[in-house]
């Protein structure tokens, strides 16, 4: 049966990119398929685009692709990526000018059509379009402060690209296992559109749950294996293999990594990706296809091998999910640290100090949360903190203050309330970080929107010449 080997790239922007050279140079990949957006990351590359509109990409795309694309050549490997954000042609001109430079070419697909900021923008829609998904409330409570929206596209444009002979793809935001999928249905000619059914859906279901397991990097080989007792068992992390699909035509594959490479492939590892982001196993909404994972099977083969089967597919909904971004106001972050003896009991009398000139110079604020780094700032309410006694008796304890307000000339007089405590406050004061650290606040309003309006949209581009 003629299979593909499809090997994941990044999970996030930033990345580490070395595994890829080892599944391309070790791994006989045909495709590596990288993922630089996580739901999130968005809102960084609108602060970027903000700062200059020629930004707006996840920027290590050049860098990756000048020290990768030379071995990709040599291999065959071609690529698909979402670092286009929101300036997928602008990360296309950004590529092409870097290996002009070097004297690299290349055959670049751009794919645009998910932003769909003109239409959440737009006032003239009927009440209760874009409401938010988990709220339900009114679009019209941000309408004005919006900056982004975008739809997340599926595989099609995918496909379509590497069909019309695109060698590297770039895209905005693209449902992050669709990247995986669009090569795999590629390969194999699957349809990815229109009214499917049965096999076919059941197809896509397996080339689904495949980019699931492969989208977020290391950490479907044992990267971040949170199993109690047994995560220090996983080998050499600091050369960790990302994981491969050796992906057939009827969709079964088997998960596997590089020869020589660390980490590894096993059922406990490759169950934990599976249900990742998870909500409803029996319910995993993509642009392509509703995922049921409760016949998925996991068979460990040994030797850093675990066959995938049993994926369910039903035809997906007639919206697509948006992900939009508003200004949301400003914070201000100052970490102060206090020693023993009595570093609880200082900390208190500080936050109260603080709270004080807040209130007296009325400082307009919406919030001041605190955490204690080290205590609980990795699990908030559910890492109860010990008796004030044992918090007394503590070596230091650091504290962290966070002004959240809607005015910016608030958050950035918020560091200008501690340094006169370094020598007028409570003894012993470890010192100050941040006092200087105001950022805009981006919030994100998640949404759904009619696909045949999005879909309608969608453009390939092709730029660059092929070698």
């Amino acid at each position: 049966m003629k299979t593909v080997r499809i090997g994941a790239g990044l999970g996030f922007y930033g990345d580490a990119w070395e595994p890829i050279a080892a599944s391309i140079e070790r791994g006989d990949v045909q495709f590596i398929a990288s993922d630089h957006l996580a739901e999130l990351t968005l809102a960084i590359l609108q602060k970027d685009r903000q700062r200059d509109p020629a930004l707006g990409y996840a920027r290590d795309v050049v860098p990756l692709l000048l020290r990768l694309w030379p071995l990709m050549q040599r291999h065959g490997v071609r690529f698909v990526c979402n670092a286009g954000g929101l300036n997928p042609r602008g990360a296309a001109q950004a590529v092409l000018a870097a290996f002009a430079a070097k004297g690299l070419k290349a055959r670049i697909a751009v794919v645009t059509g998910d932003d769909v900021l003109p239409r959440l923008a737009d006032t003239s829609g009927a009440g209760g379009e874009f409401a938010h998904l988990f709220t339900g409330a009114s679009v019209d409570a941000v309408r004005e402060r919006l900056v982004f929206a975008n739809a997340y596209l599926g595989a099609d444009p995918i496909v379509q690209a590497l069909d019309e002979g695109a060698q590297i793809v770039i895209t905005g935001r693209v449902a992050d296992a669709a990247l995986f999928l669009g090569p795999i249905a590629h390969a194999h000619g699957w349809s990815v559109e229109g009214a499917l059914e049965g096999a076919e859906l059941d197809r896509l279901a397996q080339g689904l749950a495949v980019g699931h397991l492969l989208e977020c990097s290391g950490q479907g080989s044992g990267g971040n294996f949170g199993a109690q007792g047994h995560w220090q068992s996983i080998p050499d992390l600091a050369h960790i293999g990302y994981p491969i699909a050796e992906v057939g035509a009827d969709g079964s594959a088997i998960i596997t990594k590089a020869p020589g490479t660390g980490g590894r492939i096993n059922f406990d590892t490759v169950r934990q990706q599976l249900l990742y982001e998870v909500h409803d196993p029996h319910a995993y909404h993509s642009p392509d296809v509703v995922l049921d994972m409760g016949g998925i099977r996991l068979d460990d083969l040994g030797q850093d091998r675990v066959r995938l089967t049993g994926a369910r597919g039903r035809a997906p909904g007639d919206r697509l999910k948006v992900v939009a971004g508003f200004r949301d106001g400003y914070k201000a972050e100052v970490t102060w640290g206090f020693s023993w003896p009595d570093a609880w009991d200082k900390s208190q009398q500080a936050q109260a100090t603080i709270r004080t000139l807040l209130k007296e110079r009325r400082v307009p604020h919406e919030e001041l949360y605190v955490e204690y780094p080290g205590l609980n700032s990795a699990h908030g309410p559910l890492a109860p903190l010990p008796a004030v006694d044992a918090l007394n008796q503590l070596n230091e304890l650091w504290t962290r203050l966070v002004l959240r307000t809607n005015e910016k000339a608030a958050a950035e007089g918020f560091g200008r309330l501690f340094p006169w405590m370094g020598l007028s406050g409570p003894a012993y004061t470890c010192g100050f970080t941040g006092l200087h650290n105001v950022s805009e606040l981006l919030g994100i309003w998640p949404t759904l929107v009619a696909r045949g309006e999005v879909e309608a949209g969608v453009q390939i581009e092709l730029l660059g010449e092929a070698p």
